[in-house]
């Protein structure tokens, strides 16, 4: 990034911290484009962006390397620091035109309780090994939570972790434990290359930016297999799909071996949803799979469909069911019910609940 941004790029990111906004859009030929609680704001204060404000907005933000790469590619993710909130960045090219999407990353990593997520999301960082999975859609609270996560053993345990991002999102400072951040393409070629090399690292804790290939995911799972701690995301509707979506991405014949691998390394899986509240704002809504021996056993058995049924009988053991979770919050006053059902994945199923 160069040393000064632009005046206007300067605004535009104090009005976006300002509002609270998660996202920040620089588009040719429209004007600037926040988004507040889930909704597009544009900001019809500001005059509209000609190509080359957009061009040199994003030429501002981007080092002689990076500028070389997204020449070559044309797009390239990347992050940087402005007044204390780090930006997630994407450009890249519409039409010919450079176009910047900015999505805003505070720089205080909160507490599982400040983020407003269930206490037995605590006993994910309590175990010495095993796979951690978080998914949900885009935009929906997965960065953060695991963020969060990391956070608290990162305060409690004396632990090395090592974390592989794509771009690096929040800033950790070593506390109890060694915190090390791998960004891809400034510090490592790729994910693969970084897993690889990992094993030598010394690790205790692996955190995997996000998932995106069977080769990834493959090494992720021999980690947690030989003695570590492993937290990934994928963009994955629910606990179920998640693990179908594991092992569909690889061949017929290799199905069985990943089904085994998941059921033995396999600890839980949090899926998320960010939804509106009555008052303003966004309130977490989970789905909690922890992998028991029933667990286990469907996962071994190809029989994932029956993972939510085990789920909605085993609160016990601290599950929950995204649409428990969803009529509970309904039942606080937190969130309508019209949002619950929006967000259901079994709207049916929580019709009755509620």
């Amino acid at each position: 990034m160069s040393e000064e941004l632009p005046h206007n790029l300067e605004r535009l990111l104090e009005i976006a911290i300002k509002k609270e906004a998660s996202d920040l859009h620089l588009i040719a030929f429209s004007q600037p484009i926040l988004r507040i609680i889930r909704s597009l704001c544009v900001l019809k204060n500001e005059k509209t962006l000609s190509p080359q404000d957009t061009e040199n907005f994003a030429f501002s933000l981007l080092n002689q390397f990076q500028k070389e790469i997204f020449l070559k590619e044309k797009e390239i993710d990347f992050s940087f620091d402005f007044k204390n909130t780090r930006f997630r960045t994407n450009i890249f090219y519409q039409r010919g035109n450079v176009s910047l999407a900015l999505r805003l990353l505070p720089s205080e990593i909160k507490s599982l309780s400040e983020l407003n997520l269930p206490p037995v999301l605590s006993m994910f960082t309590e175990i010495k090994q095993g796979f951690v999975l978080i998914c949900g859609p885009s935009s929906h609270g997965k960065s953060t939570t695991l963020a969060s996560l990391i956070e608290e053993i990162n305060k409690k345990d004396c632990k090395h972790i090592i974390t592989i991002e794509d771009p690096i999102e929040y800033l950790f400072q070593s506390k109890k434990s060694i915190i090390e951040q791998r960004e891809v393409g400034s510090d490592t070629k790729s994910f693969i290359r970084a897993l690889k090399s990992v094993f030598r690292q010394d690790p205790d804790v692996i955190m995997i930016g996000e998932m995106r290939d069977s080769e990834t995911m493959s090494i992720a799972l021999r980690a947690a297999e030989t003695g570590h701690l492993v937290f990934a995301t994928l963009h994955t509707n629910s606990a179920a799909q998640t693990i179908t979506r594991i092992v569909d991405s690889f061949p017929a014949n290799q199905q069985a071996q990943i089904r085994s691998q998941l059921a033995g390394s396999l600890f839980g899986i949090i899926s998320l949803r960010l939804i509106p509240t009555l008052k303003g704002g966004l309130v977490p809504a989970c789905e909690i799979l922890f992998n028991t021996p029933a667990v286990a056993n469907l996962i071994r058995e190809n029989k994932v469909h029956e993972i939510p049924n085990v789920i909605e009988t085993s609160s016990k053991t601290g599950m929950i069911s995204l649409e428990k979770y969803l009529s509970n919050l309904v039942k606080k006053g937190l969130i309508s019910k019209e949002d619950a059902l929006k967000y259901s994945l079994s709207p049916e199923l929580l019709q009755e609940m509620l």
